[in-house]
Order: C-alpha cells, then sequence, then structure tokens
C-alpha cells in the first residue's frame, strides 16, 4: 500500500488542506472535522486503496481504514501544516435525542469521577476524624486537607467547563475562563454583600456558583454554537483573537443573566422532584433504585442519573441517591461469590473470584457480564438483594457528603447519620445474594453441561497451535461483535471475530508470530501469525481518548511473539472508572483471504482457550 499516494489523496478529496480543521485518529480510523462538508467526494474517498468504509457521525468525517491508519496518518502529518488533534476527539453520537443526551452526561462527568472519588474519599476520612475527635475543624491541618478535598466541588463549574468544552468541541480556555469569571472575587463580594449589579441597564440575578451543575453546562453548549457562526463570519486573520474575545465578553454577561437563573431554576426542580419522591417514601425510592441499578447499567443508562447526585449535594449538602444505589452495587459482587463458592468448575472459579473483588470495589460489570448475567438466576437474586438493602438504607436517612463511586475504599462518604444502618443494609444485600445464589441460584445441572462440554472440547484442542486456530487473548466474558457499541466493529467493516469483557488486566499473545503494528497509545494492536492470519485487538472503546493511561505495552513494533506471552497489561478499574467501555474486540482483519471465520459457543473464556478458527 502506498501510505504517501493514499495520505495525499484523501486530503484532496475532503477538500484540500484548508478545508480542515482538525485530524485526528484513533485504532482504525481517521477522525476530520472540516469547514465545509459540501467539498468532500465521498464516492472517490470510498474507492481508494486500503479504505474500508466512510462515516460521518457526530460532526466529523471518519474513514476507516483499519490497522494501518496508523501509517495513513503520519504521511498526512508530513504532507500537511496540520496539527494533530488526536485527543480533541469527541465520541460518537448514538443517534436518538435520548442516547444523545446520555452520552452528552457521561462524556461531561465521567472523566470526574476518578478524581472526585479521590476528593470524596479524603473528605469521608476528615468527617471521621472530627467525629472522632483526632482533628477539629481549627486545626491547620484539618484546614490544608479540607481544601484539598473540597476544591473540587467548590469549583466544579471550572472543571465541567473544560469536560464540557471537550465535548462540545470548543475552545477549553475560553470555557474556563468562563467558569472562572464567575467566582472572581468582585462577582463574589457583590453577592455576599447582596449589591445591585447591572449590565447596560439590565438587573443581575446574583448567586452562588460553587458546587452548581447545570448554568454553565448551558453556557458551554450556546458558547460551541456562537464559536461555530464566528468561525464561517470573521476573516482567518482575525479569528485567533477576536473569537475568543467575542466569545468571553458575550457568554460572561449571558450566564449572569440568564443561564445562571435558568440553571438554578432547572436544579431547584430537579431536586425538588427528587425530595418529592423520597420524602413521601424513602422506602419506595430505596427499593425501586436497588432493584433498578444494574439494569441500567447493562443499557448504560445510569449515567443519566449522575448529575442528580451532583445536584443533590449543591442543593442539600448531602446525597442521599448514591447512598440507596450502593447496596446493588454490593449485592452483585455478593451474587458472584455465591457462584465462586458454589461451583466446583475451575474455569468459572477463576473468572467469579477476580469479579467479586472488582465488584466491592464499586465496578460491577465484570460480574454482570461474566458471572451473574451469563447465568442469569444470579443477576436477578443481585437485583432483589439490591432491592432489599436499599430499602434498608433508604430508611435510614444515610447520605453521602461527597460524589464517589459506592464501594470498600468510599464509605467513609457515607459517616454520619444512619451510617450504621446503611452499613447494615449493604451488608444485608451482599450477604443475601450470596447466599440464596448459593442454594437457589446456581444449578447443579449448568455446572455439569460446562464441565461436560469443556471435557469434550479438551478432548479435541491441541495445545501446540494449529495453523487455524486463534487463541483467546484475554480472560473474561465473550459477547458476539453485534453487541459491541462501535458501529464499526459491529458491522465487522474491519473483519469478523467476538468481543470479550476481560476480569483480568493481562493481554495475552493468541499465537506464534509477530507484531505487525500498535498504537501509540497502547490500546491496540496488530498481530500476525506464522501462519498468515492477521488480528487486531483492541482495548476498550474509544480508550484512545485515554491517550495511553492504564496502558503498559510490554512489546514494540516488529517483535517476535510466542503464543501465551503477555503483550501488556492495562488497568481495568482506572479505565472503567473514566467512564470507558472495557468490552474488547478480537477481530481478524485479512478475513478475505479465508473461507470462514467460526466463533467457539462458549460464554467465558480463559486466556489460552480455543477463541476462533480459520477455515482455509
Amino acid at each position: 500500500m502506498d501510505y504517501a499516494q493514499i495520505a495525499k489523496d484523501i486530503v484532496m478529496y475532503v477538500g484540500g488542506e484548508d478545508n480542515i480543521s482538525s485530524v485526528g485518529h484513533c485504532t482504525t480510523r481517521l477522525r476530520f472535522k472540516l469547514k465545509n462538508s459540501d467539498l468532500v467526494d465521498k464516492a472517490l474517498v470510498s474507492k481508494l486503496p486500503g479504505v474500508i468504509q466512510v462515516k460521518q457521525i457526530a460532526g466529523q468525517f471518519q474513514i476507516v481504514i483499519g490497522t494501518e491508519v496508523n501509517d495513513v496518518f503520519r504521511e498526512i502529518m508530513k504532507q500537511t501544516q496540520l496539527e494533530d488533534t488526536n485527543k480533541k476527539q469527541s465520541r460518537d453520537e448514538k443517534g436518538s435525542l435520548f442516547n444523545g443526551a446520555i452520552d452528552i452526561i457521561s462524556s461531561i462527568f465521567t472523566p470526574l469521577l476518578g478524581t472526585m472519588a479521590g476528593a470524596g474519599i479524603l473528605k469521608g476520612f476528615l468527617i471521621v476524624a472530627t467525629s472522632l475527635g483526632v482533628l477539629t475543624e481549627a486545626d491547620g491541618t484539618y484546614i490544608i486537607l479540607h481544601a484539598a478535598a473540597d476544591s473540587l466541588f467548590y469549583f466544579l463549574p471550572v472543571h465541567l467547563a473544560f469536560t464540557a468544552s471537550k465535548k462540545f468541541s470548543t475552545d477549553p480556555h475560553v470555557a474556563v475562563a468562563i467558569a472562572c469569571a464567575l467566582f472572581y472575587p468582585d462577582i463574589i463580594n457583590a453577592y455576599n454583600q447582596e449589591l445591585d449589579l447591572n449590565i447596560f441597564g439590565i438587573p443581575v440575578v446574583l448567586m452562588t456558583y460553587a458546587t452548581s451543575v447545570i448554568p454553565i453546562i448551558l453556557a458551554i453548549y450556546v458558547t460551541s454554537k456562537i464559536e461555530s457562526i464566528l468561525n464561517k463570519v470573521y476573516p482567518s486573520t482575525i479569528k485567533k483573537f477576536f473569537i475568543p474575545l467575542t466569545l468571553i465578553a458575550m457568554m460572561v454577561p449571558l450566564t449572569l443573566l440568564i443561564f445562571g437563573p435558568i440553571g438554578n431554576t432547572l436544579s431547584e426542580w430537579l431536586g425538588g422532584g427528587y425530595s418529592f419522591v423520597y420524602d413521601n417514601s424513602a422506602l419506595v425510592a430505596g427499593v425501586l433504585l436497588g432493584a433498578s441499578w444494574q439494569i441500567l447499567v447493562i443499557f448504560g443508562l445510569h449515567w443519566g442519573l449522575v448529575p442528580i447526585a451532583l445536584n443533590n449535594l449543591s442543593q442539600f449538602g448531602q446525597d442521599t441517591f448514591t447512598a440507596m444505589i450502593t447496596p446493588a452495587i454490593f449485592a452483585q459482587a455478593g451474587a458472584a461469590l455465591g457462584v465462586w463458592l458454589k461451583t466446583k468448575q475451575s474455569k468459572v472459579k477463576s473468572i467469579a473470584a477476580p469479579a467479586t473483588i472488582a465488584g466491592l470495589f464499586g465496578v460491577t460489570e465484570p460480574a454482570i457480564y461474566g458471572v451473574t448475567l451469563r447465568f442469569k438466576k444470579p443477576f436477578i437474586i443481585g437485583c432483589v438483594g439490591g432491592a432489599i438493602g436499599g430499602a434498608i438504607v433508604g430508611v435510614s436517612g444515610a447520605g453521602s457528603s461527597s460524589v464517589g463511586v459506592p464501594g470498600i475504599t468510599t464509605l467513609p462518604i457515607f459517616f454520619g447519620e444512619g451510617f450504621v444502618l446503611f452499613l447494615l443494609g449493604t451488608l444485608i444485600a451482599f450477604l443475601i445474594s450470596m447466599i440464596i445464589t448459593y442454594f437457589l441460584g446456581y444449578e447443579v445441572e449448568i455446572e455439569s453441561e460446562m464441565i461436560k462440554e469443556i471435557d469434550d472440547r479438551s478432548k479435541v484442542e491441541n495445545k501446540a497451535l494449529d495453523d487455524s486456530i486463534v487463541l483467546s487473548p484475554l480472560t473474561g466474558a465473550i459477547i458476539s461483535l453485534e453487541d459491541v457499541n462501535d458501529d464499526v466493529f459491529s458491522s465487522e467493516a474491519i473483519g469478523p471475530g467476538v468481543a470479550i469483557v476481560p476480569i483480568e488486566g493481562k493481554l495475552h499473545a493468541p499465537f506464534t508470530g509477530s507484531v505487525t503494528s500498535i498504537f501509540p497509545t497502547n490500546h491496540g494492536i496488530g498481530l500476525t501469525s506464522d501462519a498468515g492470519i492477521k488480528v487486531l485487538i483492541h482495548i476498550g472503546i474509544e480508550t484512545v481518548q485515554l491517550d495511553g493511561k492504564f496502558f503498559d505495552m510490554k512489546v514494540k513494533y516488529g517483535d517476535r511473539v510466542e503464543q501465551g506471552q503477555v503483550l501488556g497489561t492495562f488497568d481495568i478499574e482506572g479505565i472503567t472508572k473514566e467512564g470507558f467501555e472495557i468490552t474488547s474486540p478480537v477481530v481478524i482483519t485479512n478475513s478475505h483471504e479465508y473461507l470462514d471465520v467460526i466463533n467457539g459457543e462458549d460464554e467465558n473464556t480463559v486466556a489460552g482457550d480455543r477463541l476462533l478458527t480459520v477455515l482455509k
């Protein structure tokens, strides 16, 4: 493949370098943001050698190339004066208004969850320390550590301005400047002294923006729309200075005049609506949240409820919502532990044990996809346990003093009113799920069928590598490619295969061969077996945005690898806490050279098991 010529043709067919606002890439596709999409000759781009698919989505013109995308991208960088904007690419929009809203919320809030959890734990420890008399609020140690723990929440609009700017594709520095203006000393003093301010005679309704959520998101969304208009109106010679000038001069007053009051009203409505449900029956609220939370997690709908927790903290100073979902998380961990205790099958044990541990730390996806949902009854039992625990926690009146992913390490944030009953409800949810799963949720007949299936398979498997076999590079639950939340993989545009939801952060070589491509951010790797089978392994969905964080690749381009060799490691908990799906596609990229690619029928896999068979 002539990468230089392809790069030259692509730039030409998308309207030339002057029509390109930015370009980046992930493991399989080039991502262009164009000034005028009408200048694109989509038909000619589609016909270029090496181009698999062309997509226009989320304001981007995407060209799917496959594992050689990095080579084409490097040539584009060589031939043009364009800047690599890989880090600025937003996630693909989901299509429907509802899914789009969920995507916006998750994109804005999930980058902050890890830091929020850390700050929340510190805040919880301080609450415990002052309650036990170890520290007082007048101590210098307390004052400094409280500032460290509380600064994220006090200046939350500034952080949200930054993440929202990434999602809405606007200048992050302008967004942060708008947010910081809300905390400027003169504005704070005017609010504290109840001064009357006006802008060109229009009175300003002053309020505190500390810990607020909705006003700044509205402001940055409108900022992105206005910036898009200004980009078309202003001559290129003055854009660099006059667009920021216009946006800052316009959006700070508009935020104080319009978005602040509107956002504050919406926050009060949201808080009032939640309080209405909770105050009428905390028990019913706990049952509903405890029973449904993990169901929402399966469909990714739980992100839509994250703002409720933040809004509760802003409006009321504590959040009972997070408290009531905690038993649901521990219940799934308990159900996974019940499976581990009951089963005699070593493969199931190897999956259930780490899934239980991950669940106790607040990451339930391995437990759900790898264990409880696979056997159906344990998942239902976990939901029942969550409902019972949620009811107890609801009645307790317990709430969190900070945002955090519910788990063992974040329990101190719930210290205060109802804490003992909160712990009891969470423990009951865990134990009920574990015990009922052990006695009723895991049938011996299912275990026997699994053992027989494994025994039958072991008789025909030859551990010496067969030229047509691709072994599993990961340990976890297997799902169909069509269920992967990425159109390129789910449509098999790159190639057929399967996806694995890993429960262990180790990537193994699926055969003996060589490393033929490796992504700079270490989340994707291409391998070619000695027999010529080409495999792409992509750890997580859209994890290119992590820029290498949580990934440690131990091989490099051109290295020879042996079957079973550890190619790299990755932090499942860290990736999922950042809001990214850990689902990892494993696809055959040169399937056109073979008659067919056959998937196994297993629902779970251990690294080294037969995963795919290529028919010659």
